[in-house]
């Protein structure tokens, strides 16, 4: 990018062109929040080092990307071209989006509920639902978006939204799998996803980023989560895209009274990911339970950051992460904690275990807690380290070989994570990318034994 086109004249200059053309314009409502949206943007401008937020995570790379908005969906595809990627072998429903727009002949929603509504942002919005106006922005903590979040919304275009009514159960998973193919220019997506379940709703839904292409990419995706009074949502996510691209996933997370998440996050594709977890109790007994596993090679960064809110009594919150980093991959995991003086009886707990298979790979680790009521049970922790010399000695000693051994340790490090998974072939998969990626590596012997 020239040095006379700035990083936010750039982008400034995408929602000007882009605006007419978005699904939608033309409502007042809709044009007020992009144009609310576009002015935050602009005025907060892009995180550098000096914000605590972001000091960790340098963003100079992505700033200097030339992207551009295109905004087709990429059709020339058959069920046959995306089966080695799907999850789900018989999904409840499956939406699939190819460079960020919906592509009808490969979704289906035949299995699902009639009460159900699961359709495209998009389609929602150019159909004048009322939902996607009643609860658009409602489950982002607080008011104020954060530069991407307000970068999504300017441009905010097309995505998954999905309502559950009061007491409807879904067995089988919901699949969506957000494809970047056929690009011969950088580009950015705006993925928005609005997941909505009414009181003693329950779900399963397994989400998918990946990619058949070389060029760059900027994947800049949001998502809402709101659910309502003993409502149950369990989320996965993989994040597996090609070496060109950039990743970054803002979630919201807001629970009622007696709700209950568990969200899995696989973090290994791209050259710069980004994960962030917002989370917020709105009653007592509810519960978040957040893991993770991330992968970071040569010229690779990942990037976890979670925040945890308890501002009421009698909620509990789980995160557990593990990582494995070789060559000259990097890592960040930014944790807090939030417990306030009225929000007794909570129980809260983060961890962060990352194995280095080389001298120069590098993490930081920042968990935090921010206490204000005495009647709690919270901890965090934090170990960084190699492979264990002594499990090396005991599998080479059984006459496997030292590569083999030191390999079968790293996945049943991760497994140990991604064994909260409820769907057996999201773990497969990533233990399969895990051993290729692990193939291609070189496991330093003076940090293993």
């Amino acid at each position: 990018m020239s040095e006379a086109l700035k990083p936010v004249e750039h982008y400034r200059a995408l929602i000007a062109a882009a605006g007419p053309s978005l699904p939608g314009a033309g409502q007042p409502w809709l044009d007020a929040r992009r144009q609310a949206a576009a002015a935050r943007f602009a005025e907060q401008g892009f995180p550098t080092r000096k914000t605590e937020e972001w000091r960790y995570s340098s963003i100079g790379q992505v700033l200097e990307q030339p992207f551009r908005y295109r905004d087709e969906a990429f059709e020339a595809l058959t069920d046959s071209d995306i089966e080695d990627l799907l999850l789900v072998e018989q999904p409840a429903a499956r939406l699939v989006f190819t460079n960020g727009r919906l592509v009808p002949h490969l979704s289906t929603t035949d299995g699902l509920d009639s009460a159900v509504s699961l359709i495209s942002l998009r389609a929602a919005i150019e159909q004048g639902s009322e939902f996607v106006d009643q609860w658009l922005g409602k489950a982002i903590i607080d008011s104020d978006l954060e530069t991407f979040e307000a970068l999504n919304t300017a441009l905010l275009n097309d995505g998954m939204c999905l309502h559950i009514p009061a007491g409807v159960s879904i067995e089988q998973p919901i699949e969506v799998l957000y494809l970047s193919v056929g690009l011969d220019e950088p580009n950015v997506m705006t993925p928005r996803n609005l997941i909505v379940l009414d009181r003693g709703a329950s779900a399963r839904l397994v989400e998918q980023y990946a990619s058949t292409t070389d060029a760059a990419y900027f994947n800049n995706g949001l998502t809402e989560i709101l659910l309502g009074e003993d409502a149950e949502l369990e989320h996965d996510r993989l994040q597996d895209e090609a070496a060109q691209a950039y990743h970054m996933s803002v979630i919201h997370l807001a629970q009622a009274a007696r709700s209950r998440y568990r969200g899995m996050v696989a973090s290994l594709g791209g050259t710069w990911a980004r994960t962030e977890y917002h989370t917020a109790f709105s009653a007592e007994e509810a519960g978040c339970e957040l893991a993770g596993f991330y992968f970071a090679g040569d010229g690779q960064l990942t990037d976890i950051h979670l925040d945890v809110r308890h501002p009421v009594p009698r909620c509990n919150s789980e995160q557990k992460f593990k990582g494995i980093l070789a060559g000259r991959g990097k890592a960040v995991l930014d944790g807090r904690i939030r417990v306030v003086q009225d929000a007794q009886q909570t129980e809260a707990h983060l961890s962060n275990d990352t194995l280095l298979l080389s001298r120069n790979a590098e993490v930081d680790t920042k968990p935090q807690l921010e206490i204000f009521a005495d009647d709690v049970k919270c901890s965090h922790g934090t170990t960084v380290g190699q492979l264990d010399p002594m499990q090396l000695f005991y599998l080479r000693a059984r006459g496997i070989q030292a590569d083999t051994a030191r390999k079968m340790l790293c996945l049943g490090f991760a497994d140990e994570v991604l064994e909260s998974c409820t769907v057996p072939a999201f773990i497969e998969r990533v233990d399969q990318k895990l051993q290729h990626r692990l193939a291609d590596v070189h496991i330093d012997t003076t940090t293993s034994g």
